[in-house]
């Protein structure tokens, strides 16, 4: 039988010293006011009222959110309830308030104290303890008085100390790049019961990123997208998450939204102590979310100067309101953003609509040209296609966002790839990924294309120092992990190579850029690993594959096959032209070094981007001693 609602009462005390105010809606310790947001205050409310009984997150649903709402309760009820454990310093494992009943819902079990203004006369109500005097039970009795004080004090005074040992570990363990202090912003909840809202919050969290790694990059690391996002819908406890971060901090927040009002919620947590260090709720005008999403960042980069002892204040990042054609452009650029992060051809085409939607709203927003930018530097080599059009495109995007704001890490960053990639201009994209990652030290991806250009350079030390920066700060990154492989296969170190692939295949064993184990199995002459790798997850009969089998069975002798598997990879490129860098493989295995380099100059006459890596690729070392090679070498800039 359920407890009837507390609507009597004006607050219930559980644990040692957690008091629920019934009335103004809050949790307090030790009387103090915990900084929690509403949906979990309200949910543990809830719970408590019910305590002892099994509540069911339909229950949970209509009592918060109201009967017939339409609710994300993945995203929702999960997160309130980590929020509320979190809070509680309460364990799913061995809970001591909140016990998960699977299938069913959750259960409050801790007992309850209703406080009484007379408790001589108040009867206890059932699974209800009364206030009484304090007590400390031994194998021996029960002791009180001033034994009590001085065995309390020296219990407060271990776990004080214990506390406290566990924080400064946390806190004055080595930082993140250069001692900076790490901070992960998790996805924000979408709280609008619809699921079509998706593409709002996530780009709410990309924002608060992109925010927070410029408000302060001195002092504060700021973890990529791409790692945080694995956390979404997640019931991982946040030190957990924090661990596989390795942050000092965590910013949660939730987004609410209708056409008239945006309501963003965020709390900061100091991971070391739990303590909730500043909690805020915005209700603002849509055309203002610019200027709220400056002065969270802001605000959270004080608050973490100031936990870390620097007084200094943060100078405030200013942000202009939007217009309603400004606004109405952003909220186009964050559903381009959700699908250009999909990283499918398909997210490529619709990011492309909604970035030129943009443009067209806004012509002077430079951030929609660098998300074309992007996407048109990108997509031929998700596709496999040959690149000259798209990077055409990329190029007249990249330059448009540069001409209205030249202080576009993403567009400096997307030029540098197009000079690299299309012209073999090393010197201007080494200065372009400079200025990206000048403008935005917390961008991983302008890190990780630096450490490739620095590694197909030659510059095996510098490359690996960027690319474990780009690690750090992204470091649940799948294609920063396998970038980091492939550096290692440049530099022959095929063991370390195997073994990071071999991470990444454990993450995912059909990650495209992790199936490029199969090369460092070849150069260590392993050939039944890598044609296993080729047979198995490459693409049955695609360009790759054929081309991959006709270099297998060409360095281990078997001519007849490698002959056949060419033939099919020619009559396809007869169809449809292929990358020529796809058949020069497969003349490289066979031995035919004449069509090797003939091929090659095809490559260079389409400007493929295949060409990038020739200068450190092992695969091209039975051409290395040709003069044709080496002149080819000088024209692609890499002689040196």
């Amino acid at each position: 039988m359920s407890v009837e609602p507390a609507k009597l009462q004006d607050s219930l005390k559980f644990g040692d010293d957690f008091e629920l105010d019934c009335v103004a809606g809050q949790l307090r310790r030790s009387g103090r006011i915990l900084k929690v947001e509403r949906i979990p205050v309200e949910v543990l409310l809830f719970l408590v009222q019910q305590r002892g009984e099994v509540v069911s997150r339909e229950q949970i649903a209509e009592k918060v959110w109201g009967k017939g709402v339409h609710l994300d309760t993945d995203n929702s009820i999960n997160g309130a309830i980590r929020k509320i454990r979190q809070v509680l310093k309460d364990d799913s494992e061995a809970p001591r308030f909140i016990q998960t009943v699977t299938g069913k819902g959750y259960r409050f079990i801790a007992p309850v104290v209703v406080p009484d203004p007379k408790p001589e006369a108040a009867a206890a109500a059932p699974g209800t303890l009364m206030p009484e005097q304090p007590a400390v039970w031994f194998r021996g009795g029960r002791v009180r008085g001033l034994g009590i004080s001085i065995i309390a004090t020296a219990f407060v005074l271990l776990a004080g100390w214990g506390v406290y040992a566990r924080w400064f570990e946390f806190q004055t363990r080595p930082l993140g790049l250069g001692g900076r202090t790490m901070l992960a912003v998790l996805p924000f909840e979408n709280l609008t019961g619809d699921a079509g809202q998706e593409y709002f919050s996530d780009g709410m969290t990309e924002e608060m990123i992109t925010q927070l790694g410029g408000s302060d990059p001195e002092h504060m690391g700021v973890i990529a997208r791409t790692s945080v996002m694995h956390y979404k819908h997640s019931q991982e406890p946040l030190s957990q998450i924090a661990r596989e971060l390795g942050v000092q901090y965590v910013l949660e927040g939730s987004v609410r939204r209708d056409p008239d009002t945006v309501r963003i919620t965020a709390q900061l947590i100091r991971m070391g102590d739990q303590t909730h260090l500043w909690a805020r709720d915005f209700d603002r005008d849509p055309k203002d979310l610019l200027m709220v999403q400056s002065e969270i960042a802001t605000e959270i980069s004080g608050e973490i100067r100031t936990a870390l002892g620097d007084h200094k204040p943060i100078a405030p990042i200013v942000q202009p309101a939007l217009s309603p054609q400004g606004y109405e452009a952003y909220n186009l650029y964050l559903k381009g953003l959700y699908f250009w992060n999909k990283r499918t051809g398909e997210g490529f085409q619709e990011a492309i609509s909604y970035f030129q939607q943009a443009t067209a709203k806004d012509p002077s927003y430079a951030r929609a040209y660098a998300g074309l930018a992007d996407v048109y530097a990108l997509m031929g080599g998700y596709s496999g296609a040959l690149t000259a059009q798209s990077m055409s495109q990329a190029r007249a995007a990249a330059l448009r966002a540069l001409q209205l704001d030249d202080n576009l890490p993403e567009a400096h960053a997307a030029l540098a790839l197009i000079v690299q990639n299309h012209d073999y201009d090393w010197q201007t994209a080494e200065k372009e990924f400079k200025r990206a990652i000048e403008l935005n030290p917390n961008y991983a991806t302008g890190h990780q294309w630096f450490a490739e250009h620095l590694a197909w350079r030659g510059r095996f030390e510098e490359a690996l120092r960027e690319s474990e920066r780009a690690r750090q700060l992204d470091p649940l990154s799948l294609i920063i992990a396998s970038d980091n492989a492939a550096i290692l296969l440049y530099a022959r170190q095929y063991d370390r190579a195997i073994a990071q692939f071999n991470a990444v295949r454990e993450m995912d064993p059909n990650f495209p850029r992790g199936l490029l184990i199969y090369a460092a199995y070849l150069h260590k002459g392993m050939f039944a690993e890598a044609q296993t790798v080729v047979e198995n997850k490459f693409a049955a009969n695609s360009p790759w594959q054929l081309a991959n089998l006709a270099y297998i069975y060409g360095r281990t002798g078997k001519r007849a096959p490698a002959e056949r598997e060419l033939r099919e990879l020619l009559d396809i490129n007869g169809r449809q032209p292929v990358d020529p860098m796809v058949i020069v493989l497969a003349y490289i295995g066979m031995g035919d070094n004449d069509q090797a380099i003939a091929w090659l100059e095809k490559g260079y006459a389409a400007h493929s981007n295949g060409l990038t890596s020739i200068k450190v690729d092992p695969l091209y070392d039975p051409l290395r001693g040709d003069p044709r090679f080496q002149d080819l070498l000088r024209r692609v800039g890499l002689a040196q």
